[in-house]
């Protein structure tokens, strides 16, 4: 992508054998069309984490507009998008598959996988659905995972793989979900559903109850609850839980602040609701991960 309109590029990238993973955060200065441009013969696993966007993708001959929290499947040989920042930061996740090392997993795959994989076996360009879902809260703390692996070397790698494998299982297993009766039907909705779920991620501390969330997102607390598990696969309590566990985990791993500073920063009452808390979700209490960080809660 061309860096004109780019004020701040943030890039993570990390080389398996055969599979290429990235993780860039984009801060822009204005809404400009920019051009990707390169010949690599990949199957293309896309998540779009934060941000709106369009773009147009030659090699399949159409355009997408897409906002945040969306994910779908590509292959073609060569890659040429023009593409429309519609917000001024976007926060994307990707796994790139050589046609090789594709295969190998695709083609034992379930159908939605077989199908795709016969494509790619052809050569021909394709995208695994032209709707394109929205990626739910398992296969964000996978993405998550995966962004703050804790191993280095061989360990890594292997981690690594495990996890591109396991995106792409729950990937396959997302589009083979029947869409007949979504409960959310319209863009609007969605929307407003993303926004209901980072309001929750920017209050984990002391979220908004779902009659308060109910009457920012100015959806009554039934369509609240049911669009809100259609879209990413959990409730809203369940949703606070694992964002609240999962920050605890990073915290614990990653600074010096005590339990007790993260129980109340993770929303918790008292330290010991939080170690109950933490105990039934990993096994093991936030005092033991402190004291051996290799006690296993990956």
């Amino acid at each position: 992508m061309q860096d004109q309109n780019i004020i701040q590029r943030t890039s993570r990238k990390w080389e398996l054998d055969g599979i290429y993973i990235s993780h860039d955060l984009l801060d822009f200065h204005s809404h400009q069309k920019q051009k990707a441009v390169n010949d690599t013969d990949f199957v293309r696993l896309h998540f779009g984490l934060k941000g709106s966007y369009t773009f147009s993708y030659a090699q399949l001959g159409t355009s997408y507009s897409l906002s945040g929290h969306h994910n779908n499947i590509m292959y073609s040989k060569g890659l040429d998008l023009e593409i429309l920042n519609t917000s001024k930061h976007i926060e994307s996740f990707g796994i790139n598959f050589s046609k090789e090392a594709f295969l190998k997993i695709g083609q034992n795959g379930n159908e939605v996988l077989k199908r795709f994989s016969e494509k790619v076996v052809k050569g021909e360009n394709s995208i695994l659905s032209p709707n394109w879902k929205t990626t739910n809260l398992y296969m964000q703390q996978v993405i998550q995972d995966i962004i703050n692996c804790p191993y280095s070397e061989d360990l890594q790698q292997l981690f690594l793989l495990s996890k591109s494998i396991e995106l792409l299982v729950l990937q396959a297993k997302l589009y083979e979900e029947e869409e007949v009766d979504l409960f959310i039907k319209t863009e609007k909705d969605r929307k407003k559903f993303i926004e209901a779920k980072e309001l929750l991620s920017a209050k984990l501390d002391d979220p908004p109850t779902i009659i308060e969330l109910s009457k920012i997102m100015g959806i009554n607390e039934y369509k609240l609850k049911r669009g809100f598990k259609e879209l990413f696969g959990t409730t809203i309590f369940g949703y606070i839980h694992a964002q609240r566990m999962e920050l605890a985990k990073k915290l614990l791993l990653g600074s010096s602040k005590s339990a007790k500073e993260i129980a109340y920063e993770t929303g918790y009452s008292s330290p010991q609701h939080f170690s109950t808390a933490f105990k039934k979700t990993f096994g093991v209490t936030p005092n033991s991960v402190r004291k051996n960080p290799d006690s296993t809660i990956r």
